[in-house]
């Protein structure tokens, strides 16, 4: 039965340790080993221990707090992303609030501000979009040693990063189609001035110079990752006389769209036309049919920001900001949706 008013040192008789060594596994767990924080936190679920965090943080003077940045809530790419990051945190008792920057409202002054009133003592930013004004903001306030991008990123910041290796799976990709026997490919971008639109678009164009593939003007055509994009493109392919054969997407929601698109209008997929996606979200192993597509490894992907996050709040970030992106790998996962050029 779970204890009312139950105080620290019920903890510690619990698992059978000294009340100094309670308080270290709920504030610096890292320091003590797995076995006795198993020990401790197991003594803390059975007796109904809960820390009081708003005297903790007056105490230390932490939010014990992190806000995540995150450029649209209603992508579903994100989730996996935000658990990483929120698992990775749970485990040293951080609470970890996150802010939709879709119409960057959430930008500027007001974020700086929620490190000024010490709400939050770092932030991991999904967003590349933020401004190098925006930042240089954060820097005047001395906030900027608390700031890890993931995913995304800002051209000419020198902040700590965590990305996919987003060239190599572009690559991976047509390298695939290629070796199903295509050669007019089309690619489907992501909005004009997003860093993994740029990078995506550049594997995209090295690895078909290096299989001195043909290239169409119209066969690359402009998205910006919605479902919308996809059905634009689909429709922009139907009109074109001399048709690609195979399609790369630059998102996964761009894939379902031009797919459903295709179908609709009477091309079969991948009989007609071949189609390969970018990040499979959960949506892209049930699409009939299955889609092809690039893995990214979201959960990890977190899960590192969350690690180099921790590093800067524990130690500052000096030390990070020269230093290269921390590059996770990606994953060529292939279904249903993309097949061997007919004849």
């Amino acid at each position: 039965m779970v204890q009312k008013n139950v105080r620290i040192r019920d903890v510690a008789k619990a698992a059978g340790v000294s009340t100094a060594t309670v308080s270290r596994a709920l504030s610096n767990p890292e320091l003590l080993t797995e076995a006795t924080r198993e020990t401790v936190f197991s003594a803390v679920r059975s007796t109904g221990y809960r820390v009081n965090k708003a005297a903790r943080n007056l105490r230390t003077r932490q939010a014990r707090a992190v806000l995540v940045l995150v450029p649209n809530l209603g992508n579903p790419f994100f989730s996996q992303i935000i658990a990483g990051v929120n698992e990775s945190f749970d485990d040293r008792g951080y609470s970890v609030l996150i802010a939709d920057t879709k119409d960057h409202s959430a930008a500027g002054k007001l974020l700086v501000d929620y490190f000024l009133d010490a709400q939050v003592d770092g932030m991991i930013c999904l967003d590349g979009s933020i401004s190098n004004k925006e930042l240089l903001e954060f820097d005047e306030n001395s906030a900027t040693s608390r700031i890890v991008f993931a995913c995304e990123w800002v051209r000419d910041s020198n902040l700590p990063s965590v990305r996919s290796d987003n060239i190599e799976g572009a690559r991976l990709a047509v390298r695939h189609l290629f070796e199903l026997g295509h050669t007019k490919i089309a690619h489907v971008t992501g909005p004009q001035d997003n860093v993994l639109t740029h990078a995506r678009r550049q594997g995209m164009l090295e690895e078909r110079t290096r299989l001195g593939l043909p290239a169409q003007d119209q066969w690359i055509i402009r998205g910006d990752f919605s479902l919308e994009s996809g059905r634009v493109a689909a429709e922009k392919i139907i009109l074109m006389d001399e048709k690609p054969t195979a399609v790369f997407c630059a998102s996964d929601q761009v894939a379902f769209g031009l797919m459903s698109t295709l179908t609709a209008n009477g091309l079969r997929v991948p009989e007609d036309i071949s189609v390969i996606g970018f990040d499979d979200i959960e949506l892209s192993e049930y699409y009939v049919p299955a889609l092809t597509t690039i893995r990214q490894d979201r959960r990890g992907l977190g899960k590192k920001a969350a690690s180099l996050l921790m590093e800067c709040i524990d130690n500052g970030l000096e030390s990070r900001r020269l230093s290269a992106p921390v590059m996770v790998g990606v994953e060529l996962i292939v279904r249903q949706s993309a097949t061997a050029m007919r004849g």
